[in-house]
């Protein structure tokens, strides 16, 4: 069964069908199925090779079906060659803010979701203070960020910060899944 914070952190995506997403740091692969469930095209990664068992064996229909695939490599290591991702999504992955490893594997317009349940009985303030860090480090990396999204969960609130992309990064070509239309 998923956790009511995990459950709001997919729909916080509000995946549509065919959206490529990355999840990282995956754990027992609960939200990847939230995903697959919802028409998403999953790759989720994890730095234990244990975690990424269990999450393969969880989502062994999605893995076979084509709509999922696991790998165990750290964010900063993740090499997907020219492939870019619509959405991008962690919950407590700290490198996901502090750090602009995110950049290469996010399509342009694409949009990266920081989740995080502060830990403890903690208060809306708190989660907001949490949100206006997380935000200002992505808006200094260059990212759009929206107003963040709460719910008010137990233990504690929930956090969704949104970043998105605005142009393509240097270098990089955006992977579609379809043929490029034909020149004349």
């Amino acid at each position: 069964m998923a956790s009511p914070r995990l459950v709001w952190a997919v729909e916080a995506l509000g995946v549509e069908r065919g959206d490529r997403v990355l999840e990282v740091g995956c754990g027992h692969g609960v939200a990847a199925s939230l995903v697959c469930e919802q028409g998403g095209h999953l790759t989720a990664i994890d730095r234990s090779e244990k975690m990424i068992a269990l999450a393969t064996r969880r989502n062994q229909e999605h893995v076979a079906a084509g709509r999922a695939r696991f790998e165990t490599v750290t964010l900063e290591q993740a090499d997907f060659g020219g492939e870019r991702f619509d959405k991008i999504f962690g919950v407590h992955v700290v490198a996901l803010w502090r750090t602009d490893a995110v950049r290469a594997h996010l399509a342009p317009g694409g949009a990266l979701y920081v989740v995080n349940q502060l830990p403890g009985r903690r208060t809306q303030a708190d989660a907001r203070g949490f949100a206006e860090q997380v935000a200002a480090a992505l808006g200094e990396q260059g990212y759009a960020v929206e107003e963040p999204r709460f719910a008010d969960l137990e233990p504690s609130p929930v956090v969704c910060v949104v970043a998105r992309q605005p142009s393509a990064p240097a270098g990089s070509t955006q992977r579609s899944g379809a043929d490029p239309p034909e020149t004349p």
